[in-house]
């Protein structure tokens, strides 16, 4: 048995902790504990996190109600990374609605090396990272969208996303003036990791507003595209 006195926490005070399916091994999450987050987890049977962009202590599910039963903790060999065994509750452990947060595949073929990495890119034409970013940056918020709309045909017990339609309009407009106003503190302090999520809390609310109102993403790039 490892004692919390033989854990090698970072200098910055966390451990990273890899959250897995208990069931079928799948792994979930990513997340980062400090030794009150690890108590605490210790203490409740439930997950507890540091949030580096919040800079404070988080219960896995607080909001959402997926919450995680640990089943079992192990530190590696090196003691300065942890696998936490759970059963996740409700749909997923990721906020953007799906079961894993490790849900975007890297594109890779298996084949060809160094040589063969090269001549693919002399036969490709020039790089445009407007084409490329703008691509990619609408597919996942279609993405997003696609899981809004299952969640109003097909309700998940436990949903944030069900509860937030369920509550109808009013609720949705709170919490989209609660996020943009996180954004505007964000945006006032250094760096820009708390931002980003922040944004992302208010980009989430807002593609829930386009399915409840029955706008879509694509409504918003043509509007943008017609301004240019």
């Amino acid at each position: 048995m490892v004692d919390m006195g033989e854990l090698k926490f970072r200098a910055s005070g966390l451990i990273p902790a890899i959250i897995q399916d208990a069931e079928n091994g799948e792994v979930l999450m990513l997340a980062y504990m400090n030794r009150e987050a690890l108590e605490k987890t210790l203490q409740t049977g439930r997950t507890w996190f540091w949030s580096r962009s919040r800079q404070q202590l988080w219960e896995k599910g607080k909001t959402s109600g997926h919450y995680q039963v640990v089943k079992s903790i192990t530190a590696d060999c090196d003691y300065d990374a942890l696998l936490i065994k759970v059963e996740q509750l409700g749909p997923g452990a990721c906020h953007e609605g799906y079961r894993s947060c490790f849900h975007n595949p890297v594109e890779f073929d298996g084949e060809g090396g160094p040589a063969a990495a090269a001549e693919e890119e002399e036969q490709e034409p020039a790089f445009d990272a407007e084409e490329v970013y703008g691509r990619r940056s609408s597919r996942i918020l279609d993405e997003l969208y696609k899981v809004v709309q299952d969640r109003r045909v097909n309700p998940v017990e436990g949903s944030y996303t069900n509860y937030l339609l369920t509550e109808g309009l009013d609720k949705i407009l709170k919490k989209i003036g609660e996020e943009a106003a996180e954004v505007i503190i964000a945006a006032k302090n250094p760096g820009t990791e708390e931002l980003i999520y922040e944004l992302a809390d208010l980009y989430y609310h807002t593609i829930v507003l386009m399915a409840a109102k029955g706008a879509e993403p694509g409504d918003v790039f043509s509007e943008l595209k017609s301004r240019r």
